[in-house]
């Protein structure tokens, strides 16, 4: 183990102990947290006069006819929607959806 007079000498760093060091976050791990306007909505000004903001996109190139991607940020199955926004939209009067990739 190098002492701190070798390290600095030498140029080899000292780390700290393990107890010492802030945890690394984990690779490949990513945390999306959607933040809320000050009306409790994801969506302040797209399309609000619709009841719910659903958008279509057309591919040939999907495995499945149909993909329903999360455009409210607490679906369970993010990046998929799995409907989480119904309950989102009630509590918040907000008008998100989520888009629909066709085939």
């Amino acid at each position: 183990m190098a002492t701190p007079f070798c390290a600095a000498a030498c140029r080899f760093p000292v780390a700290a102990p393990p107890s010492a060091q802030a945890p690394r976050p984990r690779r490949g791990m990513v945390a999306v947290r959607a933040e809320a306007g000050a009306g409790g909505g994801i969506n302040p000004a797209i399309r609000k006069e619709e009841d719910k903001v659903v958008d279509t996109v057309l591919t040939g190139e999907l495995a499945k006819p149909l993909t329903a991607y999360c455009r409210c940020w607490r679906s369970g199955t993010f990046p998929l929607c799995d409907g989480t926004h119904v309950k989102h939209n009630k509590a918040t009067g907000d008008n998100v959806g989520p888009l629909l990739v066709k085939k």
